[in-house]
């Protein structure tokens, strides 16, 4: 018989040890808890190059190259990042002997670039009507050891047109297969726009036939742009076939396509059939966007009821559109023009409060809006904040307001405005100090002293 022995009888006071150490108490998953996939790792952002990001913060191009050199002495190895960022500040500032001087550095020093950078320096070109420089840039890309696509062959085709010379843009096209690009839609869309622009209207069908033979998908931009057309010319009717055909290629409408319809019934004075145009257009599967209420808002301002866009403006709250500094231009320019500058001052006041940021259009209307109605302490407020949001104005708003300071004898406000246009080299014309000199002197003094300010500048 065997008797089990305890080794803890009689021994309460005795502490039970484990067997085995035990572990801290573990939490588990059951398996409807289980995470699914591998876990998401923070995502890191990569940190801006230095001299890079100290570039794009200059005010002033004409310092960038002076950086480059100052780098370079400390002994930062400049690559692509760093010049391209170079280039398209100078670029942007129209720089293009400082562009041409970079270039030259990066091809002799064999600096692999990218074709984005090219494509830039092309728009920047034919945005500066430099369209012989653009062309040799196109030819010149091969030798920065970068290959050269049909996007620059686009962008280049696209300035062609953009500047005039369509018999240039149409050689270069019907050349594309020698240069080994195959024209996409992109390619038609643009020489299609250029014979528009032309009023060639045989000669756009006949490329738009082409792109059919060469199985090139027309796009909806290629019918809005032949839409386009129609309704420019008020051919409403012809507008809609194209509107017809292109639905039955399984090729649907856009916003765009409508505001050109709506745009067309407007100029025909049919402004109620345009409004059922927007109206309609959602239930054929395309919503309204903001181009399409600002074509409405755009000919009631015309017709001077800019009083009913309330209605509209309420429409495209209810629908949750944040309004662009198109239509809140719109609105500005109108309420100038029927002499409703203070109305119009509130419009600007909450585009702001709404974070929609005024462009130099925006502050050039109010200003004018303002010296129209007489009230210019109020015009030279805004031409601060505009000043302030570095955007000049035109010469005609500087005279204007000039003038009509002081006329109200606002003489050391008009000094502030005369020393801001000397800021921004733009000068008062002698004509108009004549005018002011005439007007205050009068009589043979004034023409006497009008004589002694001008001999200077003859």
């Amino acid at each position: 018989m065997y008797i089990f022995h305890d080794p803890f009888k009689n021994k309460s006071n005795h502490k039970m040890r484990p067997l085995f150490p035990l572990k801290p108490p573990q939490r588990y998953r059951t398996l409807r808890s289980r995470p699914k996939g591998p876990p998401k790792r923070t995502p890191k952002f990569r940190r801006p190059l230095p001299f890079v990001a100290v570039i794009k913060e200059l005010e002033n191009p004409n310092d960038a190259l002076n950086l480059l050199q100052e780098y370079q002495q400390r002994g930062y190895k400049h690559d692509y990042p760093s010049y391209s960022a170079i280039i398209y500040k100078l670029a942007r500032a129209q720089k293009f002997e400082a562009v041409d001087t970079l270039l030259y550095y990066i091809q002799r020093n064999d600096i692999r670039c990218r074709e984005s950078l090219f494509d830039a320096l092309i728009q920047h070109y034919g945005k500066a009507q430099l369209v012989e420089k653009a062309i040799d840039l196109f030819h010149r890309i091969p030798s920065f050891s970068c290959e050269r696509t049909r996007q620059s062959f686009n962008t280049l085709l696209n300035i062609l047109v953009d500047n005039n010379r369509l018999a240039d843009a149409k050689n270069f096209f019907n050349r594309s297969s020698k240069m080994g690009f195959r024209p996409n839609s992109i390619s038609f869309n643009i020489i299609i726009k250029g014979c528009l622009e032309k009023g060639e209207l045989n000669e756009a069908c006949k490329l738009f036939d082409e792109m059919l033979q060469k199985e090139v998908q027309p796009t909806v931009v290629t019918y809005n742009t032949l839409i386009g057309f129609f309704c420019r010319n008020g051919e409403f009717d012809k507008a809609m076939d194209f509107l017809e055909i292109m639905t039955q290629k399984k090729i649907w409408p856009n916003a765009v396509t409508y505001a050109l319809l709506m745009g067309c019934l407007c100029s025909l004075g049919k402004y109620k059939e345009a409004k059922k145009t927007m109206f309609d257009m959602e239930y054929r599967g395309c919503k309204p966007g903001i181009i399409n209420f600002g074509i409405l808002i755009n000919d009631l301002g015309k017709r001077g009821r800019i009083d009913e866009t309330k209605s509209l403006l309420l429409e495209m709250k209810k629908r949750r559109f944040k309004l662009d500094v198109v239509v809140y231009n719109m609105l500005i320019n109108y309420l100038c023009k029927e002499n409703k500058p203070a109305e119009a001052y509130k419009v600007l006041v909450k585009m702001q409060v709404e974070g929609c940021e005024p462009n130099a259009a925006t502050y050039r209307m109010m200003v004018d809006g303002f010296c129209r109605a007489g009230n210019f302490e109020n015009g030279l407020r805004v031409l601060n904040a505009m000043l302030n949001s570095k955007h000049v104005p035109r010469l005609e708003t500087f005279c204007c307001l000039v003038e009509g300071l002081l006329d109200c004898r606002k003489m050391h406000d008009a000094c502030f405005v005369l020393g801001e246009m000397e800021k921004r080299k733009v000068r008062f014309p002698l004509e108009n100090w004549e005018a002011l000199i005439m007007d205050s002197c009068g009589g043979t003094a004034g023409v006497n002293l009008v004589n002694e300010l001008i001999d200077p500048f003859k």
